[in-house]
Order: structure tokens, then sequence, then C-alpha cells
């Protein structure tokens, strides 16, 4: 055994004895990972004889999630991201991660950018797109696929302060993130200004969700007590009804472990009777 094949095998061993820990633990893929190649590297153990030779088993693959409310809307954004922002990035290639009927075009649009220098192959039933560019060439698979999913699980976060509120959804938002098949589509994961369904203006369908803003206790029907001054959302959008309600629940139970230091008060979901879809998620019920 030579020893680059020597280097792998102790690399995908060592990664399989960290990996199965880590999923115990509910850490991530790609923290068990890089838990592996400092263990093996030249910082710890040195079980890696020559890192140059296996350069290529630390090139990270990214599993990216897009939602939209239509077919239309998401076969639009796929061909936009994609191009804008996949292969305009030196070293990248573009696979997809879900199969099914619903085919989105992907490289079989981008292929165009070639200008008739781009070929294609096809491996295991599947074309693939080689697109030269200015670093090499370009990879993409022809087609990404969609699948029906669910969209606006969230819950509401009330805390006797806005530091409080803001650091109980953070902990939250970290044991979300776990939970894989869903993705937190606000910056950071955390949306303070949560919104109703409707609005006093015909033109707007959603507007300020009033009955959660402390500043207009008195002046709505408040949800909120006196000691509540400041309310952080968390929404989660999912491939299935189950792992949406699973990350509910994890963000949930990582509120709760806080314990009464935490400053929340209350945790609550915004209920808008049935207005954005079929899927309800009772708290207590996920909880249980």
């Amino acid at each position: 055994m030579g020893p680059f094949f020597q280097d792998l095998v102790v690399t995908l061993v060592a990664a399989l004895v960290v990996l199965l820990p880590s999923r115990r633990l509910r850490l991530p893929p790609a923290v068990g990972f890089m838990i592996t190649g400092v263990l093996i590297g030249p910082a710890a153990f040195r079980l890696v004889q020559d890192p140059h030779d296996v350069e290529v088993l630390a090139e990270v693959g990214v599993s990216v999630l897009l939602f939209a409310m239509s077919g239309k809307e998401l076969a639009k954004q796929v061909l936009k991201r994609s191009g804008q922002c996949v292969m305009t990035s030196p070293t990248s290639a573009l696979f997809a991660g879900i199969e099914s009927e619903d085919a989105i075009k992907m490289g079989a649009a981008l292929r165009f950018f070639g200008d008739g220098f781009q070929i294609s192959k096809v491996f295991a039933g599947k074309r693939y797109w080689r697109i030269p560019v200015m670093d090499g060439e370009f990879l993409c698979e022809e087609h990404a696929y969609a699948v029906r999913a669910v969209g606006g699980g969230n819950i509401l976060i009330l805390g006797r302060s806005r530091r409080e509120a803001l650091l109980a959804a953070e902990r939250a938002v970290e044991a979300m993130q776990r939970v894989g098949g869903v993705v937190l589509p606000f910056p950071g994961g955390i949306v303070r200004s949560g919104s109703k369904v409707g609005s006093k203006y015909k033109n707007l369908i959603a507007s300020t969700n009033d009955s959660f803003c402390p500043t207009l206790k008195g002046l709505t029907d408040s949800e909120l007590s006196d000691e509540v001054e400041s309310v952080m959302e968390i929404v989660i959008d999912g491939v299935t009804e189950s792992a949406v309600a699973e990350a509910m629940a994890a963000g949930m139970k990582a509120i709760c472990g806080m314990g009464e230091a935490s400053g929340v008060t209350r945790i609550s979901a915004g209920n808008y009777g049935g207005k954005l879809g079929q899927f309800q998620f009772h708290l207590r019920k996920i909880l249980a």
C-alpha cells in the first residue's frame, strides 16, 4: 500500500471514529470532519505522512436548500444564484442534492455561458456540463430538482429585555442548525420584525405583528405581559413537516435548558388561522 492510500485509509477510519460520537452529540458532520483533521494532522497525532497528498480530501462541499413560494420562482432563483454566486466562485462545482421528477434547468441553461466551447458527459444516467472559465472549468450537473416542502414554522421568544431575548434566540438557533433538512431563512436566523397576515393598507399582504410589539401595549390587543420588553422570532423552512417540528423542538429545549436566568418568560408561535398553508405546529405536542 502506497503512502497516499495509507493516508487515505487513516483519514477515513479516523473520520468514522470521530463521526459516531459526533452524531450522538448532535454535532453537524462538518464539525466532525474538522475535528478529524486536527487529530490526524501535524498539530496532534501526525497520523498523515504527507498532508499535501491528501489535500484533495480537504475540499469541503456545502449543501444548500432553496425555498420559494412557487416552482416557477424557484427555477428562476436556482438559475440566478447558481450563475451569479457559484459559477463565479473559484474552484467550485455544482451538483444536485435532491432527486425528483420535477427537474429545474441548471447546467442545461448555464452551459450557454461557454459560448460554444462547453462540452458535456453522461455518467450514471446524468449529464454534466464542463464550462470553460478563466481558472480552468466549471463542472455543473444539468438539472437541479424540486420537491414540495414546508415553510413558515416559527417560535416567538418573549424576554424581559432585548439582550436576554436575543441571547436565548441565539442559543435556539445553534440547536436548530444541527437539525438536517431545515434552513433558518433570515440573517443569523433571528427576526425582530415579525409580521401578521394583512394590513390596514390594502396593498400590503403583511404588516407588523402589533400584538407582540412591546411599545404598543395599551394601544392594541397585546399578547405581552408587563414584564416583557422584547420579542424575537425564529422562522424555519424544511423539506418535511417532521424536520421543521424537530428543529422547533430543538430550539425550545435549548432555551428551556437555560433556566429562569435566561430572562425568557414565555415561548409562543404565530397563529395565522390556517391562512399561510396547511401545516400547523402545536408547541406542546412538539415537546411532548
